[in-house]
């Protein structure tokens, strides 16, 4: 059973909800596009691997009512099976051009609206037959939840308040710089970080909440030092963890918060 958070979020997935659609290419397409470009070893440009990125995710909405939790895929590791299926269909559509077959007039923009998916996509590591995701692809798809939550947290914070989070945890300046700069006591900052740290594990909790698939995905943010229940002991541990992620920025094939 998908959780009630997931399972809403695909019903607007399937009404063709298109903010629905937006927070999902937010979030996961540009970690889409890192995977394909390297998948793809410079034989396709930007512009196709962003044609097969949202190839990918439209495949996902085709296919998702299908998708049994319960044989212990992570939803991204479907997400990266669908990915490999879309690439696969470029790569054979690029062949038959070059043999003068039937694909040759084809376009890359209608790939992967046809994928079939094999259920033994949805088994876990140890089912599975061929390479699965590796640790790298599985820690971008984590850092691109968290940096959801910070855009997230970003909009729903007064200002002053996430200007006070960004310079103290996201740039990882000592409090007393940050105090001067903005023109108030280190207490104050202390203040400030605690409400936004507050709406952050809020929002990280409701991300997390809503893209994964499995228990092991809903259990990911504490084994990456993310503790989402208010811990002051723990607080210091948890800004280091998120600023650690937000430096990270690009390479991790997540976006920075605007």
């Amino acid at each position: 059973m998908l959780n009630a958070m997931t399972s809403s979020f695909v019903a607007r997935l399937r009404a063709q909800d298109e903010a629905a659609w937006f927070e999902l290419w937010e979030t996961f397409g540009p970690v889409l596009r890192s995977q394909l470009m390297k998948w793809g070893k410079g034989r396709i440009g930007p512009e196709t691997v962003r044609d097969l990125s949202q190839e990918t995710m439209a495949a996902l909405s085709d296919s998702i009512d299908r998708y049994d939790p319960s044989k212990g895929a992570r939803f991204s590791t479907w997400l990266l099976a669908i990915a490999k299926h879309v690439l696969g269909d470029e790569m054979d559509r690029r062949m038959a051009q070059k043999r003068g077959g039937s694909g040759a007039g084809s376009s890359s923009k209608a790939i992967g609206r046809n994928v079939s998916l094999d259920e033994s996509w949805m088994l876990d590591g140890a089912a599975r037959s061929g390479p699965g995701p590796d640790a790298e692809y599985e820690l971008a798809v984590f850092r691109a939840k968290v940096h959801a939550a910070l855009r997230i947290t970003e909009k729903s914070s007064e200002l002053v308040d996430f200007e006070v989070y960004r310079m103290r945890v996201l740039e990882g300046r000592p409090g007393k710089d940050v105090a001067d700069a903005m023109g108030m006591s280190e207490p104050t900052v202390s203040r400030r970080l605690a409400k936004v740290r507050d709406l952050l594990r809020a929002s990280l909790a409701q991300v997390v909440a809503t893209y994964s698939f499995t228990e092991e995905e809903l259990q990911e943010a504490a084994r990456n030092g993310l503790n989402l229940a208010p811990n002051k002991e723990g607080d210091s541990l948890f800004d280091e963890a998120v600023g650690e992620i937000f430096r990270h920025g690009k390479d991790a094939g997540g976006r920075r918060p605007e």
